[in-house]
């Protein structure tokens, strides 16, 4: 059987008990402050297991892209090392909320893992929870009567809590759970060592593949255990494993869901897969890695510098160093696999296929950047080899190589070692714990339980109220980078919490007696939080909830603004353009998008044009829901990575131009915007340019200051009739002038270059000069050194002034004398004269220069160098 048939029998099967297919929810999360990716398969699900939401489904099943790389869940290191570890992988499941449980759980997975994929009995063990005496857990003894009905009790073993109890995280549901595992060994190899003594034993060939978890209880922050109200079951299957089973392969790997991917890699290198482990490993590596990065680019995670962006650059980067230090390949190759995985999932993950050309031309840009910084990773690490005389490079300097270059660790080792020398990993280790530890402690949330008032679910009446009498349902302290702040929930809000790129609202809870400020909503799952700084005396009873009239106006303008825009771009630009981010609030609005050029002032006109021309206008906004179906045939836009429920909410300004599927608040005709103003252009990533405007009063206020400017420029240049050549004609006058005083400059440091070596002395042989000089910019200070070059022989020359009341420093050695006394320029301004000058510089060994604030220190600077010799 293929992948994809082993795939739809999972669904056709449970659907057949009654459950319901849902689609895969993004694999990039929004809403949950825990987590940054989909995990598990349960995470789409958490709310119903929370109680926060009911679920439109008692059963429902689904293959569901997860991805496994922070965090708790951490596979990256391992993934390609062996055989069965993925970043991204799929996650088939199948849930109840509340309806059947153990019996039924256990059942269906035997039957559908004997009965329908033939799996021979006496390959497969499970596992059952143990108990746990020092947290009062009893052994799960209903699982393990209800698998002897199925399995001999040889093979029924008993798992400890790390392996048989699950957890969401450190607090929220669990319970105990049962493993299926399979033996995938020859005859010979079973015959020889039992099964049972290499179940969880991280055997390559005897492998977990499907986990049932019994959630029935709640874990607190205390620690302590409560039973749910409601008892579910939470399984997972990763499809990986199950294929490479039903195919029989000793890898993951050697499956139809990756070769295709390892035989298209060999294409565009000299190497074959089977030919050697290292190589092997590098073709694992590529073929797991472009699977987590296109899909989760596609669900519209951009690679980045911060949160989950830096990750998938991360992952990105590290499918580029195995290509490029083990399949001999120095040019980008990644992107060349897009379109083979897009063909290959487009029937069950058609947002790859969908964005197929865009996502290609992320990846190719990501990948030659990355190629850039591995030849100047290279040529550094040359400068470090050549500066080092004891053959051990300094952690700390590795560390330095990875965390300002990007350069990878393991790279710095291997050529390291290919040149004799060797890195030291303890003080590496050190720094790089150092910096986790920064960035753990920057983005640290401590979150205490919900003190609970009254169950319930929140109402959302904001699109039609903002003042609304409400009750506290539940509250709690968190803390965040420092700040102590409350979290409250109510049982009716008018208050929009963040989403769809539109801030939270702020405003005024009115208790009696007392008013505490709302500095921001957000989602927190399916919750609607209200963050406070303080709680109030009395926080039972009535209160008012009102939300900041004036912000909310001005945020919803923004966003209508949004929406014309969006529409326009498509209409001046072409249909390939669509939403890839986007920022409203009462300021401004921030729109990201796909398109592969900078938009030309021409066009920036032509979409405020017909932006404006919609707002004059003054089309009425239709804002109605549907069922999502009829929502697609209306034409309605949907946003890539946004998880739709099965009714959804259309906004409609003219059918005939602006349809798009939202949950933000708006205004009830364009008219209202009054006139709309870009701010800026410009480039966010490869293939994503990022426009910002104003609309409203802000747009108002935007035109009038730009014509303030205009007339204060026309003033200053008295008034001319071309006011456009005038400023013309300036920049050539200032241009022409620069290059005169250029030209001055360079005499004046050819005149005192010829001067400066009659001041030179000799210590210990050397030639040494150091004088304070005078010129124009620390760069006519490093060119007056370096034209000195020609002068002297066998030199130490240190060069001193002050420019604009600053300190610059200019050093200069000959080679010859930088090598027998083991001298370094770039350190000895790092090592001697930064601390002097109050500033910083560096350089090479043979000529460094340096900047401050005091230029009280120079002759200091001066006598600090000579005092080396």
């Amino acid at each position: 059987m293929t992948a994809a048939e082993i795939r739809k029998q999972f669904l056709d099967f449970f659907a057949s008990k009654g459950h319901t297919i849902v689609p895969s929810a993004p694999i990039v999360l929004k809403n949950d402050p825990t987590l940054i990716f989909t995990n598990a398969g349960m995470n789409q699900f958490k709310d119903y297991f929370l109680g926060n939401k009911v679920p439109a489904h008692k059963r429902v099943a689904d293959t569901q892209k997860c991805l496994r790389v922070s965090g708790k869940h951490n596979d990256l290191e391992e993934v390609g090392i062996d055989t069965y570890h993925h970043t991204m992988f799929e996650m088939l499941g199948n849930w109840s909320f509340g309806d059947y449980f153990k019996k039924e759980a256990i059942e269906w997975s035997w039957e559908l893992l004997t009965a329908v994929y033939k799996i021979p009995v006496d390959r497969i063990y499970v596992t059952v929870f143990e108990g746990d005496a020092s947290e009062n857990l009893a052994k799960d003894q209903e699982a393990y009567e209800l698998w002897k009905q199925f399995v001999a009790e040889d093979r029924i073993l008993m798992g400890n809590k790390k392996d048989n109890f699950w957890e969401m995280g450190d607090t929220g549901p669990c319970g105990p759970c049962s493993e299926i595992h399979v033996d995938c060994r020859t005859d010979a190899e079973r015959a020889a060592v039992p099964g049972a003594s290499l179940v969880n034993a991280d055997h390559p060939q005897v492998i977990e593949i499907w986990n049932n978890v019994f959630m029935q209880f709640n874990r607190l922050k205390d620690r302590s255990l409560e039973s749910l109200p409601a008892k579910h079951v939470d399984t997972g299957m990763g499809l990986e494993r199950l294929v490479r089973v039903l195919q029989g392969k000793q890898s993951n790997y050697d499956t139809d869901l990756f070769q295709l991917t390892i035989r298209a890699t060999e294409k565009y290198c000299t190497k074959k897969y089977g030919q050697s482990e290292k190589t092997d490993i590098a073709f694992r590596v590529i073929s797991d890695h472009i699977r987590a990065i296109c899909f989760t680019i596609a669900d519209g995670q951009l690679p980045s510098n911060t949160g989950a962006g830096y990750v998938i650059r991360r992952i990105l980067r590290r499918a580029v160093r195995y290509y490029f230090s083990f399949l001999d390949v120095q040019k980008p190759l990644l992107h060349e696999l897009v379109p083979v995985l897009a063909d290959q999932f487009k029937d069950v993950f058609p947002e790859l296929q969908q964005q197929v050309d865009f996502v290609k031309k992320i990846v190719f840009e990501e990948e030659n950047s990355f190629l850039r910084t591995l030849e100047s990773g290279i040529r550094r690490m040359d400068e470090v080899m050549g500066n080092t005389t004891s053959k051990v490079i300094d952690g700390k300097t590795a560390f330095e190589l990875y965390d300002t270059f990007g350069f990878p660790y393991d790279l710095t080792t291997l050529i390291a070692s290919e040149n004799g020398f060797t890195v030291d990993k303890k003080s590496y280790d050190v720094a790089l714990q150092e910096q986790k530890d920064r960035s753990r402690a920057a983005t640290a949330l401590d979150l205490d339980d919900w003190v609970v008032l009254e169950e319930g679910n929140t109402k959302f009446i904001g699109y039609e109220q903002l003042t609304s009498p409400a009750t506290v349902q539940k509250y709690r302290k968190i803390k965040s980078k420092g700040k102590e702040q409350y979290q409250i929930v109510l049982n009716h809000t008018p208050f929009y919490a963040e989403s769809g790129g539109q801030v939270g609202d702020t405003g005024i809870l009115h208790f009696d007696g007392e008013d505490i400020e709302v500095t921001d909503t957000k989602k927190e799952n399916d919750l609607i939080v209200h963050f406070v700084d303080k709680l109030p005396e009395a926080i039972q009873g009535d209160l008012i909830a009102e939300v900041d009239v004036t912000k909310r106006k001005a945020t919803a303008m923004h966003h209508s603004a949004t929406h014309l825009l969006h529409a326009a771009l498509r209409q001046v630009l072409g249909t390939h353009v669509a939403q890839k981010g986007s920022l409203v609030n009462p300021e401004t609005l921030r729109f990201d998008f796909s398109h592969f050029a900078k938009v030309t002032d021409e066009e920036l006109a032509q979409v405020e044009a017909i932006v404006n021309a919609k707002i004059r206008e003054n089309v009425p906004v239709v804002i109605t829901e549907m069922p999502k179906e009829e929502a697609m045939k209306l034409g309605a836009m949907a946003l890539f990575g946004e998880k739709y429920g099965d009714f959804v909410r259309v906004v409609v300004m003219d059918h005939n131009f602006s349809v798009e599927l939202c949950g933000g608040t708006h205004v009830g005709h364009t008219g209202e915007l009054g006139m709309f103003k870009f701010t800026s252009e410009g480039a966010v990533a490869a293939g994503v340019r990022r426009v910002e405007g104003v609309t409203g009063a802000k747009a108002e206020a935007y035109v009038s200051e730009q014509l303030l400017q205009l007339r204060d420029i026309k003033t200053i240049l008295k008034n001319p009739k071309d006011l456009l050549k005038t400023i013309e004609n300036l920049v050539a006058d200032k241009m022409n002038l620069e290059k005169q005083v250029a030209a001055f400059e360079q005499q004046a440091i050819a005149q005192q270059a010829a001067t400066l070596p009659q001041h030179a002395e000799t210590v210990n042989g050397i030639t040494f000069l150091g004088l304070q000089v005078s010129v124009s910019s620390g760069d006519a200070l490093k060119q007056l050194a370096f034209a000195l070059k020609n002068s002297l022989q066998n030199y130490v020359v240190v060069l001193t002034a002050e420019v604009g009341g600053k300190a610059q420093v200019a050093i200069m050695l000959d080679e010859k004398v930088a090598a027998e006394k083991g001298l370094d320029a770039g350190k000895i301004i790092k090592e001697k004269v930064s601390g002097l000058i109050k500033g910083g510089g560096g350089g090479q060994k043979t000529l460094a220069t340096a900047g401050g604030q005091d230029s009280s220190q120079l002759q200091a600077v001066i006598t600090a160098v000579k005092s080396l010799l």
